[in-house]
């Protein structure tokens, strides 16, 4: 039986919209690396998830918060629930009402889940991040390197072809621990595999 063909997801063109939340990224979270999407991510989902439990609640007693209401049910306060995604685990706060009738669509948070922890698959996969800057970590370029071409490179040889394209390193990997050691060039074939590399991660 042929494997099946895992679907790979093709991003929507790009709109206007679309650009004005990356650069907001960009500006916000001062993003210079895959880590820092990453991390931007993950703070954006917990405030998604917060904002869109206020939203069910406000629909579920049928007022906003802190606005006044002669229905016997209101807020009372919150409990926090543990959320676990891919890029770890971060708390939100689940509103509580008076007469305990309320259950968030967001995180099932009665009878679907025994465990306080939720967990909540969200990747980069897909994403259109052509706005960033710096966007591979020096894992993500070996690795790609290694399937693409079948060759090793060190974080020497991408730091090396990463400042020869203009790249500026924060700091100099496998610095020589003395005025004597050398530091090797990198080959022809590796200054290729990794510029290609640099322009699969749209980093030149």
């Amino acid at each position: 039986m042929a494997n099946k063909k895992k679907d790979v997801y093709r991003p929507k063109p790009m709109t206007e919209g679309k650009k004005a939340v990356i650069q907001g990224l960009l500006d916000e979270y001062d993003i210079q690396s895959a880590e820092d999407i990453q991390d931007a991510l993950k703070d954006l989902l917990s405030g998604t998830i917060q904002t869109m439990l206020e939203t069910e609640m406000n629909e579920h007693l049928g007022y906003e918060k802190y606005a006044r209401d002669v229905e016997p049910n209101y807020r009372n306060g919150t409990k926090p629930k543990t959320v676990r995604s891919k890029y770890g685990e971060f708390e939100v706060d689940v509103p509580q009402d008076r007469n305990s009738t309320f259950e968030t669509v967001v995180l099932l948070s009665k009878g679907e889940i025994p465990s306080k922890k939720v967990k909540v698959e969200f990747s980069l996969e897909g994403m259109d991040t052509d706005g960033f800057k710096d966007g591979a970590t020096y894992d993500e370029i070996r690795d790609w390197v290694q399937e693409k071409y079948g060759i090793h490179v060190t974080n020497l040889n991408i730091a090396q072809i990463k400042r020869k394209n203009g790249i500026i390193e924060r700091e100099n990997y496998n610095k020589p621990k003395s005025e004597d050691s050398r530091q090797t060039g990198t080959t022809p074939e590796k200054e290729k595999a990794i510029t290609e590399a640099l322009k699969h991660f749209n980093m030149i």
